[in-house]
């Protein structure tokens, strides 16, 4: 573990940015989160193909601007970007370890979660920064590691808060921040905040899109 604070700024849905001395990652900027959410970033990951994780113009317009910049993804995502920008866009899988802007990454997971049995499935990989943030993309993996801060998917086509709540529990981390959060109603958070607080088992809360908050 590196001595320095690891910074999380939230980001809309899904999006989160990840700052150490003076370095950055950002997992996840997809359709729904801000334009700006890429920008001056070291390296993206992308956890899978659905648009409001994966927007392939943001993701192509943040590697022409940024010769430096450099992404890790699963296979599905990297084959409709790496041809333009050789050695930059890294295919990985779960098991895959790496080290992008500064902070080292484990690879966990393989499938997207159920949405419906009629839909097929879909490849999702979660990634676990600095040996103690996970995020999972579209799925509840349990990551064969202590998880300190999980990023937690709180609304989705393809849960229900009792899954949610028996994630946290699983996963036992100290704490739990939400994500993919944006089909989430300003009605409906304080009966999110209320059981997932009282049953999961760990700190929980969630930041407005913009705030940061040390690790």
């Amino acid at each position: 573990m590196n001595a320095s604070s690891l910074t999380l700024v939230k980001k809309t849905h899904s999006c989160v940015r990840l700052e150490r001395d003076g370095q950055s990652l950002v997992i996840d900027p997809g359709g729904f989160s801000e334009d700006d959410a890429t920008v001056g970033a070291d390296a993206i990951l992308v956890t899978h193909e659905h648009p409001d994780h994966f927007d392939e113009a943001r993701l192509r317009a943040a590697l022409e601007s940024d010769p430096a910049l450099q992404v890790w993804t699963l296979r599905s995502v990297a084959e409709q970007v790496s041809a333009a920008f050789p050695g930059r866009v890294h295919t990985v899988g779960h098991g895959d370890t790496f080290t992008a802007a500064g902070l080292d990454v484990q690879v966990h997971g393989e499938l997207h979660a159920v949405i419906h049995p009629d839909i097929p499935r879909i490849t999702n990989i979660g990634f676990l920064v600095d040996g103690s943030v996970f995020h999972p993309g579209d799925a509840l993996t349990v990551p064969e590691h202590p998880v300190d801060t999980l990023m937690l998917p709180v609304m989705a086509p393809w849960n229900k808060i009792s899954e949610v709540i028996d994630y946290v529990r699983e996963v036992k981390p100290r704490r739990a921040i939400d994500i993919h959060d944006a089909l989430l109603t300003d009605l409906a958070r304080p009966i999110y905040d209320m059981q997932i607080g009282a049953l999961g088992g760990a700190d929980h809360s969630r930041l407005t899109p913009g705030d940061a908050t040390g690790l």
